[in-house]
């Protein structure tokens, strides 16, 4: 995985603990809890699967 990749998924990843924490109103532990332990998270950081060139607003829907 290259360093471009790696900033892109932490990237979304940021986005991603935003949204779950804006839209579930959940404290940022809990929110980095669901979305580490989600199958998301296993794809996400699977460069092969292209989620990460994807809005954080789509995989929010994936989640």
């Amino acid at each position: 995985m290259s360093t471009e990749q790696t900033y892109m998924i932490d990237y979304v990843l940021s986005g991603l603990t935003q949204l779950i924490m804006e839209k579930q109103h959940k404290p940022l532990p809990e929110a980095l809890d669901i979305l580490y332990n989600s199958a998301l998270y296993d794809q996400l950081s699977d460069p092969d699967t292209g989620l990460y060139l994807q809005s954080k607003y789509y995989n929010y829907e994936l989640l």
